[in-house]
C-alpha cells in the first residue's frame, strides 16, 4: 500500500501522502461508522419514548380543548418560526440588543454557532456570509498565534528544565563536582552536544494542554451549575460543546434577562473569559493530538512497507535505501559532523539521514526540517504561481513526508525550532 515504486505488492506506485491520506481517510470512516452504531444504541430508545409521549400529549391535549389536530398542527408551526426568531416559553435576554448580537457575533466568528440566534432577514443573511468570511478567517488566525505563544511557553520551560538537570554535578573530580556539561565539554563534546539531541515529549506536551484544558472546564463547570442551574456533568458537556466549537445549541449559556442572586455582567463577563479560554486551549489540544495521530500512521505504514522492501533488491533497488523522511518519523542514525545547535538544525534539513529515531520524543529541529511551508511562504508561492514564476521547491521540501505544512501546525513547528536553535 504505502510502497513508493511498482513492486509484486501493489498494482502500481503509491506516494507516501497519498497512502497517509488514504489511510487517514479509512480511519475516519471506521470512526463515523463505530459512533454512529454507539450513539444510535444510546439515544434511539429515548427518542422512541419522547415520540411516544408527545403523540399522548398531542391527543389528549386536542380531545381536552376540542381542538382538530390541523389547527393545533398549524399553531405549533407558528411557534416554530416564532422560536427561530428567539421567541421562548420562558422570559430570555433580547436577541437583538446591541449585547445579544454582540453575543451572536462572537459565536460566529468563533465557529461555535449555537443556533439559538439566527438572523432572519434576507439582509442579515448576505450580511453573515461576508462578516462571517472575514471574521472566522481572523479567530483562526488568533487561535493560531495562541497556540504559537503556549508551544513557545511550555518548549521554554521543559527546555529549562531539562537545562537544569543537564547543569547539574554528577561527578567528583579532585575534591570537586563538576557538571555534566563540564565533564562532557573536557571529552571533547562540550555542552552543546547533548543540548542539541535533545527531543522534547510531544506526549508531554499534550499532558500539559490536556491538564490546561480540564482545568478550565471544571472551573467553569463549577460557574455554570451555580449560575444556570445545570447539573455538573451537564456543565462539563456544554464546555466540551462550547470550547471544541461544536456548538449544538441544545444547552447555552448567559440567556437570561438578570441572574438573581449573581451579580449579572459579572457572570457575562465570566462567560467570555470562559469560552474565549476553552476554545484556545481544546484548539491548541487538538492540534497537538493531531500530531500523535500522525505518528499511529506513520508507524502503520511503516508496518506496511515492512513487506515490500524485500522486493527491492529484485527491482534493481538498493537493500540499504533509506526511507523517505516525515515530519514525526525520523530516518536512521547518523554520525555527526557538527554537534553544535546552531548547526544541527541545517545538517538534520538537508541530509535524509540526517533524521534521528525519535520514538516518542520530537525533535524541534525535525518539526522545523519537515514543515518548511508555513503559511507565508505559501502565499508568496500563490502569489508567484499567479504571475506565473512558480517556485522551485527545495530538495529538503521534496524529501519530507510533510512538506506543505501550514497554518496552525506549521507555526507550531517553527516556534518550536525556534526555541530550540535560540537557546
Amino acid at each position: 500500500m504505502a510502497c513508493r515504486n511498482s513492486c509484486c505488492c501493489g498494482s502500481g506506485p503509491i506516494n507516501e501522502d497519498n497512502a497517509r491520506f488514504l489511510l487517514l481517510a479509512l480511519f475516519i470512516i471506521i470512526y463515523l461508522l463505530c459512533g454512529a452504531a454507539v450513539f444510535s444504541a444510546l439515544e434511539q430508545p429515548k427518542e422512541r419514548e419522547a415520540k411516544e409521549r408527545w403523540a399522548q400529549r398531542f391527543e389528549h391535549f386536542s380531545q381536552k380543548y376540542n381542538l382538530s389536530k390541523k389547527d393545533l398542527n398549524n399553531f405549533l408551526r407558528n411557534y416554530e418560526e416564532a422560536n427561530v426568531a428567539g421567541i421562548r416559553v420562558d422570559t430570555i435576554r433580547p436577541r437583538w440588543d446591541f449585547t445579544g448580537a454582540f453575543y451572536f457575533v462572537g459565536t460566529v466568528v468563533s465557529t461555535i454557532g449555537f443556533g439559538m440566534t439566527t438572523p432572519a432577514t434576507i439582509g442579515g443573511k448576505v450580511f453573515l456570509m461576508f462578516y462571517g468570511l472575514l471574521g472566522c478567517a481572523a479567530t483562526i488566525l488568533f487561535f493560531n498565534l495562541f497556540l504559537e505563544r503556549v508551544i513557545t511557553v511550555i518548549a521554554v520551560v521543559l527546555k529549562s528544565c531539562h537545562e537544569r538537570r543537564h547543569n547539574k554535578a554528577v561527578l567528583p573530580q579532585n575534591g570537586r563536582r563538576v557538571s555534566e556539561g563540564s565533564r562532557a565539554g573536557g571529552a571533547g563534546g562540550g555542552k552543546g552536544q547533548d543540548l542539541a539531541g535533545w527531543k522534547p515529549s510531544v506526549y508531554c506536551v499534550m499532558l500539559i494542554l490536556g491538564v490546561a484544558a480540564i482545568l478550565v472546564s471544571c472551573f467553569a463547570s463549577l460557574m455554570y451549575s451555580a449560575a444556570e442551574g445545570w447539573s455538573y456533568l451537564d456543565s462539563l458537556y456544554f464546555c466540551f460543546v462550547a470550547f471544541s466549537t461544536i456548538g449544538f445549541g441544545d444547552m447555552v449559556s448567559s440567556q437570561r434577562i438578570i441572574y438573581e442572586g449573581y451579580a449579572t455582567a459579572a457572570y457575562r463577563l465570566g462567560n467570555f473569559f470562559f469560552i474565549l479560554t476553552g476554545v484556545c486551549c481544546i484548539y491548541s489540544l487538538f492540534n497537538v493530538i493531531s500530531i500523535i495521530i500522525k505518528q499511529v500512521l506513520n508507524w502503520l505504514l511503516r508496518r506496511l512497507e515492512a513487506p515490500c522492501r524485500c522486493c527491492l533488491p529484485r527491482r534493481g533497488h538498493h537493500p540499504h535505501r533509506h526511507p523517505r523522511r516525515n515530519v514525526v518519523a525520523p530516518g536512521h542514525l547518523r554520525a555527526r559532523r557538527d554537534p553544535s545547535i546552531e548547526t544541527d538544525a541545517i545538517n538534520e534539513s538537508e541530509t535524509d539521514t540526517g533524521r534521528r529515531m525519535s520514538g516518542e520524543m520530537i525533535s524541534m529541529r525535525d518539526f522545523l526540517a519537515a514543515n518548511k511551508v508555513n503559511l507565508a511562504i505559501m502565499q508568496k508561492q500563490l502569489s508567484e504561481m499567479a504571475i506565473g514564476h512558480p517556485r522551485q521547491s527545495s530538495s529538503s521540501s521534496r524529501q519530507n513526508g510533510f512538506s506543505g505544512g501550514v497554518g496552525a501546525l506549521g507555526i507550531m513547528n517553527n516556534r518550536l525550532a525556534e526555541t530550540s536553535v535560540d537557546r
